[in-house]
């Protein structure tokens, strides 16, 4: 089974720069988006292969919110997560036959870190989330969680770190806290290098000079561990400000 993960920037943009030919090439059997910056209702019929589309938008117009293809009908589906449920589109929750897909998109700390309060916040409470559900299947979790692990996920690590949303202590031992509790980072699983990055700034043509970080991921299960298959960037591919991420793993739907 493949899967797919990408922030797009708003899908409506997205869609005029490549989306649909990029997922009709590689055919993942779920699609996650996050950023979808639209209402289902304002975007053109789109991934007819796709059987079951899932949308949690915000109310505010033309920001945050997610939405999940599938090929397959899930067991279940949530919107929002309970206590996080801030009316901003961030979590879709999807339950299958053997693992739970919760795609999210993880408020960003914001410029001065004005945001890193409400951040530390949410990382508490969604960490809870996921520990509740893992208790009854096996969970991935994919998307933007807005934050760069270690030294070789962003290009300027000294520069940034404790300075800048992203690579803050606190964000760092948010994401710690799957990690040492339970969770694998896939593509790190295949790939020790650095220099591998989803999201570059627009500015200073850093794309092109590969300053970027990588901040968008496929957490796993450790007991889904001998079933991952493979994690890729698509560093190479446009259409927004991040690139898509995949995953490749032994389930059934």
């Amino acid at each position: 089974m493949k899967l797919i993960s990408w922030n797009v920037n708003g899908i409506r943009a997205c869609l005029q720069k490549g989306f649909l030919d990029f997922v009709k090439k590689e055919n993942p059997h779920i699609m996650c988006i996050q950023e979808t910056k639209a209402h289902p209702d304002q975007v053109d019929k789109m991934l007819n292969q796709y059987e079951h589309h899932f949308w949690n938008t915000a109310e505010k117009k033309g920001y945050s919110g997610t939405a999940i293809f599938s090929k397959v009908k899930p067991l279940s589906v949530l919107y929002g997560d309970g206590p996080m449920d801030d009316n901003e589109g961030r979590v879709i929750t999807a339950e299958f036959e053997e693992f739970i897909l919760v795609n999210v998109y993880t408020p960003n700390s914001k410029r001065g870190l004005t945001g890193l309060k409400r951040r530390a916040k949410w990382d508490v409470t969604f960490h809870k989330f996921i520990e509740g559900l893992e208790q009854k299947k096996p969970v991935i979790f994919c998307g933007d969680l807005n934050v760069a692990h270690t030294e070789i996920d962003l290009a300027n690590p000294k520069q940034n770190y404790d300075k800048n949303a992203g690579y803050t202590q606190v964000e760092i031992d948010g994401l710690n806290k799957y990690l040492n509790n339970g969770f694998l980072d896939s593509f790190r699983m295949f790939n020790k290098e650095p220099n591998n990055y989803t999201w570059w700034s627009y500015m200073f043509k850093a794309r092109k000079r590969n300053i970027g970080w990588r901040i968008d991921y496929f957490l796993v299960s450790e007991k889904l561990k001998r079933r991952v298959k493979k994690a890729e960037i698509f560093s190479k591919v446009e259409g927004s400000d991040h690139c898509p991420i995949s995953l490749e793993i032994n389930l059934k739907f």
